[in-house]
This record gives structure tokens, C-alpha cells and sequence, in this order.
């Protein structure tokens, strides 16, 4: 027999599973419904509206990213292999957090999860670029966030250490 906790951890699975390969935005409750083998009506029980899956995937990963931005780190070095290992381990749900969430920066209404996401990746940038960041610390700072993105999201099929080699390797060069 299958619990409602069974129920919600499948889900929540094949929530990540999806919304890191095809992005929050263009995965629907049906998509999920279909990946686990229930109705649409049954993952709305579970999870209405969709934000609810995202905030519950992201749920984990805001304690970790608090802890990532209240840390003093004693160089940009040290701020830079922490953010890679922390993009590496939540590769499945950094896009979520990047991109889709925090993409339209215009709706994010104070309060919601999107200004929340866009907080955090403002924050991100801040540590990068520094106080008073020439263009090219800027451009840098970006770039880097891209590539951590990009980096993180499209290797979910390669194993974590090598993602976390490659990225480190990448990122110091910025």
C-alpha cells in the first residue's frame, strides 16, 4: 500500500527529475502526473498550485544557500570554490533557482518566491563583483553565474566530481 509520504516523495522525484531537464517553466502538473503514474488531479492534491513543488524541492537548498552568504570567506578564491560546490551538490534544482524562478525580474512581487530567488542571486553577485565593481568585475561576476548555471543544469548525467573539477577549474579563471 502506498502512503501519502510515498505519494508526495515520488513526486517531488520526478519534479526534480523534470524541472532540471526541461526547466520549471515548461514542465506541467501533467508532465509530472505522467512520470509518476497518477492524474493531474492527484499531484494538485498533493501540491496546488505548482509553487508549492518548487518551494518544497527548494526547501533544503535555502538553508545551505543562507549559510553559503552569511559566511565570511577570506578571499574571492575561497567564495568561488564554495559557491561551485554548492551549485554541484543542488545541480538538480539550480536551474529552478537561476533561471526560472528569478528570470523575469520585473514580476517578482516582495514576499514571493521569486524575489526571494532573485534576493539570493543578487546577493550571490554582490559577493563576486564586490563593493564597487569595475565593468569588468561585473562582466566576470555574470559570466561566471552563467557558467555555474549552465555548467551545473546540462551535465546532470556526468558524475558529481568530475561536474565539481571541471566547474572549479572553469571558475577560476574568472
Amino acid at each position: 500500500m502506498t502512503t501519502p509520504d510515498d505519494t508526495r516523495s515520488r513526486i517531488l522525484a520526478a519534479a526534480r527529475e523534470l524541472f532540471a531537464e526541461r526547466g520549471y517553466a515548461a514542465t506541467s502538473l501533467a508532465d509530472i502526473a505522467a512520470a509518476v503514474g497518477l492524474t493531474k488531479t492527484a499531484v494538485a492534491y498533493h501540491f496546488h498550485p505548482k509553487d508549492r513543488l518548487a518551494l518544497e524541492l527548494l526547501s533544503p537548498v535555502l538553508g545551505d544557500m543562507l549559510a553559503l552568504l552569511d559566511t565570511t570567506y577570506d578571499s574571492r578564491a575561497d567564495f568561488i570554490e564554495a559557491l561551485v560546490g554548492f551549485a554541484v551538490r543542488y545541480r538538480s534544482v539550480i536551474r529552478l533557482f537561476m533561471e526560472d524562478l528569478a528570470a523575469d525580474d520585473s514580476t517578482a512581487e516582495p514576499g514571493s518566491e521569486r524575489a526571494t530567488i532573485k534576493s539570493f542571486r543578487d546577493e550571490i553577485y554582490a559577493k563576486l563583483a564586490g563593493d564597487d565593481p569595475t565593468p569588468e568585475a561585473r562582466l566576470r561576476s555574470w559570466a561566471l553565474l552563467g557558467a555555474l548555471q549552465w555548467g551545473a543544469v546540462k551535465t546532470m548525467d556526468l558524475p558529481e566530481d568530475q561536474v565539481h573539477a571541471a566547474l572549479l577549474k572553469a571558475a577560476r579563471a574568472y
